[in-house]
């Protein structure tokens, strides 16, 4: 394997959030030890990852003996839909990540052939909790074992009497995840794998189960990015869905990305994202914008 530089290394561990021991000494517990926006981006329902997919690392700046939060806000506009979502996150000791975010899915000129009524708009709460079991995300000669989180998600969807009308069982629900998630400094590359038990009808969005499956299933979600420089990466992510409901098919989801870290505190991303069939108005292809501030 290629030998890296001592001085390219402290940069990519800093890069990734992993301290120095010098840079452990000078930490104070409400910091940002974890330099140039580590956390990466945050994903659509508010965790830390990517921007349909949840990684094992932990979101915000603070290093393990740090408290670190960001806000965020994200817009996705489709061809018939628009999403807009606004949270916050929040990282403990670089052990524990605590998430609130809502979500505001307006459905347009669709609202009103799907009875509606014009610019409809479906809303959902999302708290969320994520934990680090064990290993490390940065790879190491002597070992491949990645960083491994456990987490859950509770959603409620605002509309609980039109999403049952639809054929959802309930308005509200738990995910449950595990993800794996490993970065390959010598490649510029980070990997993560994520399986997440739902019943979630368009990220929760429509409600939860249906006739076409009433228990939690098993889903997967993927990501790749590599690394362009220090300012800029390119990803890409897959997301699998359940189809619960029995009038309309729900298809998985996917997004092509480029994030942009102009500084410590900032990470811009913006994606092409196809999420498929919803709700019987043909396939739904756009453009997702997210905006982090860290603290």
């Amino acid at each position: 394997m290629t030998q890296i530089p001592h001085s390219a290394l402290i940069s990519a561990l800093l890069f990734f959030g992993i301290s120095t021991p010098s840079a452990q000494a000078n930490e104070d517990l409400f910091g940002s030890g974890k330099i140039l926006a580590t956390p990466g981006v945050v994903q659509v329902e508010g965790a830390g990852g990517a921007g349909l997919s949840t990684w094992a690392m932990i979101s915000g700046y603070g290093t393990n003996r740090q408290v670190g939060a960001s806000a965020h806000h994200t817009y996705v506009t489709l061809d018939d839909f628009t999403l807009n979502a606004t949270g916050v996150t929040v990282g403990l000791f670089d052990r524990v990540e605590l998430s609130f975010t809502k979500q505001w899915f307006d459905t347009g000129d669709a609202g009103a052939r799907l009875g509606l009524g014009q610019g409809f708009n479906f809303n959902q709460d999302i708290v969320g909790a994520k934990v680090r079991l064990f290993g490390d995300a940065v790879y190491a000669q002597d070992s491949w074992m990645p960083q491994v989180s456990v987490g859950m998600q509770y959603k409620h969807a605002s509309e609980g009497a039109i999403v049952r009308a639809v054929g959802a069982d309930d308005d509200d629900d738990f995910d449950y995840y595990l993800a794996a998630s490993k970065i390959l400094l010598d490649k510029s590359l980070v990997l993560s794998g994520t399986a997440r038990l739902t019943r979630a009808n368009q990220f929760g969005l429509l409600g939860f189960g249906g006739p076409n499956g009433g228990n939690h299933s098993v889903q997967f979600e993927g990501s790749a990015v590599y690394l362009l420089s220090r300012a800029f990466a390119l990803g890409f992510d897959y997301r699998t869905k359940p189809d619960n409901l029995a009038f309309a098919e729900e298809d998985d989801a996917m997004a092509a990305y480029v994030a942009w870290l102009p500084g410590k505190h900032v990470t811009l991303t913006a994606a092409a994202v196809d999420l498929g069939d919803i709700a019987l108005q043909g396939r739904q292809q756009g453009l997702y914008l997210s905006l982090q501030v860290g603290f």
